[in-house]
């Protein structure tokens, strides 16, 4: 299942519109050569297939199924989207009951998407999931097509959250267990229920593809949420109140060339360096990185002043004197982001080193 990000169009002309959503219900529209009692429906104006259908209570359910759907094509054919949605709504308050009153609903919600008015378009897809029953037209569920687009629409993320689990529980052939576990963690995370979006992260990883899935608007998801687990799985005792605390104590370090010390400061928790020059590096995690084995016989030098980051929350010091890689490494500071233990959100931490100038591609 693909779920597309959600877009802001302009409506389109009529013509395109009803071509849109025509294309997509020739695809579930049974044969318009159907059948009402034993005859053809051969008319060829809208005017002589609604007088049909006002007979009400003298069709069967599967004739005016078979009446609506020619009159859809041809209202469709014509441009009258206006005229057809009140057709289609005043149909189904006139016959509640009717088996396929999901169907008209859901061809409404279609229209109210392609026009730019979601709102409307996910009431009517979470009035045909709560007050009807699933329907199955030419293979296919009204109620997954109703939560396929519902989790691409909605902006709520305590609703998204129950799509997705009525995904998993009623359709998991249908959907990517393994993506729907990456959506609802980050829905957890959006509403700050990081209790549960921990766990969910947790339940994403264990997933054996879960390092080689590809979500569209999703692209580092693997990372972020491996990037979490670790973080809060370490014992986050080497953060600074400040910024200016944890530049001090580096700063400190080197000059009294104590490599111990530095290792002690640094990030225990997704700790990287980048080797080379800004753009032609790579960013690797460095666990088990140890910066005592590259200052013997160095003197390393600092800046006075650290250098601003892309945003408020990151820094740069600059340091030189170094033989490995490049002479100049770059110590990258940014505050901890982490809501899920207010002790250390917002403090700030050495996170990594760029083995050569970060800014350089950018000067």
């Amino acid at each position: 299942m693909k779920i597309k990000q959600k877009s802001h169009k302009k409506f389109p002309a009529k013509k395109i519109l009803a071509a849109t959503i025509s294309i997509f219900f020739c695809m579930l529209n049974f044969s318009c050569s159907k059948k009402i009692s034993g005859k053809k429906i051969e008319l060829e104006s809208t005017i002589e297939l609604k007088k049909m259908l006002e007979r009400g209570d003298e069709l069967s359910e599967k004739s005016r199924y078979a009446i609506m759907n020619r009159l859809a094509s041809k209202m469709l054919e014509e441009g009258a989207t206006d005229e057809l949605l009140l057709l289609l709504t005043e149909f189904v308050e006139r016959n509640p009951r009717d088996k396929y009153n999901s169907y008209w609903l859901l061809m409404c919600a279609y229209f109210y998407t392609e026009m730019g008015q979601e709102k409307v378009a996910e009431y009517y897809f979470e009035r045909i999931l709560r007050c009807y029953d699933d329907l199955v037209v030419k293979g296919q569920s009204i109620h997954f097509l109703c939560l396929e687009r519902l989790v691409q629409i909605s902006e709520n993320p305590e609703n998204r959250i129950g799509y997705f689990n009525t995904l998993m529980s009623r359709f998991p052939e249908k959907v990517s267990l393994t993506e729907m576990y990456a959506r609802l963690a980050n829905e957890y995370e959006r509403l700050g229920d990081w209790t549960r979006a921990l766990r969910m992260y947790q339940t994403f990883l264990a997933q054996r593809d879960a390092g080689s899935i590809q979500i569209m608007d999703m692209r580092d998801i693997y990372n972020h949420a491996r990037a979490l687990i670790i973080f809060d799985n370490s014992p986050k005792n080497w953060m600074f109140k400040t910024l200016d605390e944890l530049s001090d104590a580096v700063k400190s370090a080197i000059s009294r060339n104590q490599g111990p010390r530095l290792d002690a400061i640094r990030s225990k928790a997704n700790f990287f360096t980048v080797s080379g020059r800004s753009g032609e590096g790579t960013r690797n995690s460095q666990a088990s990185f140890s910066i005592q084995n590259y200052m013997h016989g160095n003197r390393i030098n600092f800046s006075d002043e650290l250098l601003a980051g892309e945003s408020a929350n990151e820094a740069y010091l600059r340091t030189s004197g170094w033989k490995e890689i490049s002479p100049e490494w770059y110590f990258y500071f940014r505050k901890v982001n982490f809501p899920a233990e207010p002790k250390v959100h917002g403090t700030w931490e050495w996170a990594g080193i760029y083995m050569g100038d970060p800014f350089q591609s950018k000067r």
